[in-house]
């Protein structure tokens, strides 16, 4: 039987969450109401040197879209999760996390933005985890297109309420998620995240 705790837990939209994942954890990330995105970033809980690594997951899966078997590395090549069930089948580490520079140069957004960035460094401030820490983040449930010569488009999500993504920690995590603030990956509209931390048996 698998041990649940705390969850679900729900992240309101434009917001983000920081908490410790244990080894051989599970942490199942859940789209509630369909079209909404959450950033991932993660560190070692007891060596913050060693976080989460878009380019060395890229490289050893050899494709830029993450699914059911793949792990997640950091930067010093151990793997950090490992993608036990996944109902959407896109997501990726291709866009770093929204921030306020992202809509000044993008969108010539005036004043201040909600941004992932913001709410992750808000997250790991407590763990003592500095902004210039953050790099890419894996984007959950984002659809990026990219296409024959490398012009990338962000799509409406796939994801639909209720869909979800579980990855299984590889190691002791300090780990942050957001859901995201960037109208145009989420369809124009912001909405919740949950998750749920399930501490079960690794049999795989």
């Amino acid at each position: 039987m698998s041990d649940l705790h705390p969850g679900p837990c729900r992240i309101p939209p434009q917001s983000g969450t920081a908490f410790l994942l244990r080894a051989s954890e599970i942490l199942r990330i859940y789209d509630p109401m369909g079209e909404q995105v959450a950033d991932l970033f993660a560190f070692k809980q007891d060596d913050h040197a060693c976080s989460l690594s878009s380019g060395r997951t890229i490289d050893y899966a050899s494709k830029i879209y993450l699914s059911t078997g793949d792990r997640l590395y950091a930067n010093d090549s151990r793997p950090m999760f490992r993608i036990l069930d996944d109902k959407v089948g896109r997501h990726d580490f291709l866009l770093t996390p929204c921030s306020q520079e992202m809509f000044e140069i993008l969108y010539q957004h005036r004043g201040h933005h909600p941004s992932c960035f913001e709410n992750l460094c808000r997250a790991f401030e407590p763990f003592g985890i500095r902004p210039e820490q953050i790099h890419t983040t894996f984007n959950v449930f984002m659809n990026v297109e990219v296409d024959a010569q490398g012009l990338v488009r962000v799509k409406p999500p796939r994801s639909r309420a209720g869909d979800y993504i579980e990855l299984r920690a590889e190691m002791n995590l300090v780990c942050a998620l957001t859901a995201c603030s960037a109208e145009n990956s989420n369809n124009g509209s912001f909405k919740p995240i949950d998750y749920e931390i399930i501490r079960r048996p690794c049999n795989d």
